[in-house]
């Protein structure tokens, strides 16, 4: 039966309170005996006398109304909503990341979700962590790679076609390094990942972000792979003053940002759509890092984009 969490009666009393009433107890007396308002008891007695038959006989008149009102002008229409639940579907991605494709308020779209049953996803038990940020951006880096497939057409993963395969044609391996404080990423696409590839990777990142106004490192966190660990990797990083933090061994919640930001990447870009073709996919992942860096909601940033808590931007300097 649904109740009200503050409500001054439940349904047993306020049964009570009708059965006084009837008995021939004032309003005032009945309210004064269970310790309530005369207006609540009024309310009680009223909606007794105003309930159907049914509605005596199934004990609904006891149950608390909704709160929502009558007529709600601002209220999306079913038409306006659409969009939003067609992206949900699509994307399974959340209020947040909604916000910034449906161009809504986060909260409109929750409430919309919520609507249609779509507000919850299933997850797995999350594992213990702590979060960590320094203080400066640019002064820790997070780097890491991740590997696609190339291919010349959609395989069944997108066209759920089992009978239509595509063609492998080799891998790409994207290189990933994100800023710990402001998120800003910088991504390359590359036919290896071996050390020559992530040391020029690391340099040109490092120039990027000095590009953007930001100081040299003062650390770059990288998983155990062999690139990391080479000696050409830390040859680079002392000539930039930096020292290397390697995370544990079978710990990537150690170096989650840029975990989870290769995961962002997978589902909005690399998966996001049925590309023709993976050199399709790759002219269009500038396009979707500016809009990542620059536009996109990021949850931890409080809904802004990570260019926002970057400093000295030129042309944005405050």
């Amino acid at each position: 039966m649904k109740v009200h969490a503050n409500a001054a009666l439940g349904p047993a009393g306020r049964l009570a309170l009708v059965e006084a009433i009837e008995s021939g107890m004032t309003l005032r007396a009945a309210a004064a005996a269970l310790n309530v308002a005369p207006a609540t008891a009024h309310r009680w007695w009223h909606r007794r006398r105003t309930a159907s038959a049914e509605e005596q006989r199934a004990a609904s008149w006891l149950c608390d109304r909704s709160s929502r009102p009558h007529r709600q002008p601002r209220r999306l229409s079913s038409t306006q909503e659409e969009p939003i639940l067609r992206a949900r579907r699509e994307t399974g991605l959340g209020p947040g990341r909604l916000a910034g494709i449906c161009r809504r308020a986060r909260s409109t779209i929750w409430k919309v979700l919520r609507r249609h049953g779509l507000s919850h996803r299933r997850r797995s038990p999350r594992q213990s962590y702590r979060r960590y940020e320094w203080s400066r951006p640019g002064a820790l880096l997070h780097v890491d790679t991740a590997q696609l497939a190339r291919f010349e057409r959609p395989g069944h993963r997108m066209t759920a076609d089992r009978q239509r395969r595509s063609r492998g044609v080799g891998k790409v391996f994207l290189h990933a390094c994100v800023d710990d404080r402001s998120r800003y990423a910088y991504v390359e696409q590359h036919g290896d990942q071996r050390a020559a590839t992530a040391v020029a990777f690391m340099r040109r990142a490092i120039e990027h972000f000095k590009a953007l106004g930001l100081d040299p490192p003062e650390a770059v966190m990288s998983d155990n792979g062999s690139p990391y660990r080479s000696h050409a990797f830390r040859v680079e990083l002392e000539r930039v003053g930096a020292r290397q933090i390697l995370t544990p061994p079978y710990t990537p919640r150690w170096n989650g940002k840029a975990e989870r930001f290769i995961q962002t990447l997978k589902r909005e870009w690399a998966y996001a759509h049925s590309w023709p073709s993976s050199a399709r996919r790759s002219r269009a992942l500038a396009s979707f890092l500016r809009y990542y860096n620059r536009r996109r909601p990021h949850s931890s940033l409080g809904d802004r984009p990570p260019i926002s808590r970057v400093h000295n931007v030129r042309g944005q300097d405050t």
